[in-house]
């Protein structure tokens, strides 16, 4: 009886796979697949990074870090559903960029400025475009913008920040109102010169 190999993976476009697929194709050592995984995430991973990390160099060895992190654990994930792998993918990103920052940087919990009111008004960025309200959040003093990202985007709470950051929970509430405050100044600023356009 002649033994017919099943069809599994024939196609040569790796883009066309789904997640399973490529993430079964990587954890064997395909580096084909290995590609397709960074060519179909690395821009929005990279946009993750930026959250965090502002220096362009500094981000691109961080996301390097980062795939290099993902194809080495690939064994150690198990998909659940459609996203379970991005969110996975975004767990580590985030993780190395703190794990970048607090190795790098020293008194990220500074109070930068003083005259920021302890209790902040929500920032209102309606109208403003996304590239401007992304570069105020990436001029926030490190520590405002580590806590600002982990409560907003990663939806954190401050008793889990302040485990991840090895900090008090007031000090995370504290650094979130002057994040915002600090944000809201800039966004009055931008506002200002910007009413007639």
């Amino acid at each position: 009886m002649i033994k017919v190999r099943p069809f599994i993976y024939v196609m040569n476009d790796y883009g066309k796979y789904d997640d399973n697929a490529l993430i079964d194709l990587a954890a064997n050592g395909d580096n084909r697949a290995m590609k397709a995984i960074y060519d179909r995430y690395a821009e929005y991973l990279s946009a993750v990074c930026t959250r965090y990390i502002s220096d362009d160099n500094d981000r691109k060895d961080v996301l390097q870090e980062c795939f290099v992190r993902i194809f080495t654990s690939l064994d150690k994930f198990h998909f659940r559903s459609d996203g379970s792998f991005k969110a996975w993918m975004i767990r580590i990103v985030v993780n190395e960029s703190l794990r970048f920052l607090k190795k790098n940087m020293s008194n990220n919990f500074i109070d930068y400025e003083s005259e920021l009111p302890d209790v902040a008004e929500e920032p209102d960025v309606e109208g403003i475009p996304d590239d401007v309200v992304n570069d105020m959040i990436l001029s926030l003093p490190p520590g405002y913008r580590m806590v600002f990202n982990l409560y907003v985007f990663g939806n954190k709470s401050h008793k889990e920040i302040s485990k991840m950051l090895n900090i008090g929970e007031s000090s995370s509430a504290s650094q979130l109102s002057r994040a915002k405050a600090f944000l809201a100044k800039r966004v009055k600023e931008y506002k200002a010169t910007h009413k007639n356009e």
